[in-house]
């Protein structure tokens, strides 16, 4: 017994020396420890999901396409597109944007601003996008409703 003592002794003695830390720190909190890893890989994962895109806010989705002139693509379902968007926006539903995607590679270099009700959908035509090597597209972070949030106009029709 008075061995084993010792060896513990030793084995923690060395992982101090050089952690500057016990091996019993570890072992008694555990639990804390993986709690904080598991909420720092909670919160990286939509950073991760979300890909190549970036999002942008409503106003820096204005200065986007005013000095940018960045390419609007509104995403949602024709119904949502008629009671308003963005103007000069070009429609296309997600549902459609995999068979469509040819109509939009003149655009593969320019910035790009996708945006849908609330985000959902233009996150993954953003994915979508960037799967298919378009270089600046950008997402408006929670789509329409931000942006009529932020008192911006929309166009009907």
């Amino acid at each position: 017994m008075a061995r084993s003592r010792i060896v513990e002794f030793e084995y923690n003695n060395v992982f101090g020396r050089y952690l500057g830390v016990s091996v019993d720190f570890f072992v008694k909190n555990a639990l804390w420890i993986g709690l904080a890893i598991g909420s720092g890989i909670m919160l990286l994962l939509p950073a991760i999901k979300r890909g190549a895109g970036t999002s942008v806010n409503a106003s820096d989705a204005v200065l986007l396409i005013n000095r940018s002139h960045a390419v609007v693509l509104d995403v949602r379902d024709d119904a949502e597109f008629a009671a308003g968007h963005i103007a000069d926006a070009k429609h296309i539903p997600l549902a459609q944007l995999p068979d469509r995607l040819k109509e939009l590679t003149r655009f593969k270099d320019k910035p790009m601003l996708v945006y849908c009700e609330s985000g959902a959908r233009a996150g993954k035509a953003v994915s979508l996008l960037a799967k298919h090597e378009f270089k600046q597209v950008q997402q408006l972070q929670g789509g329409v409703k931000a942006w009529q949030d932020a008192k911006l106009p929309l166009v009907k029709g």
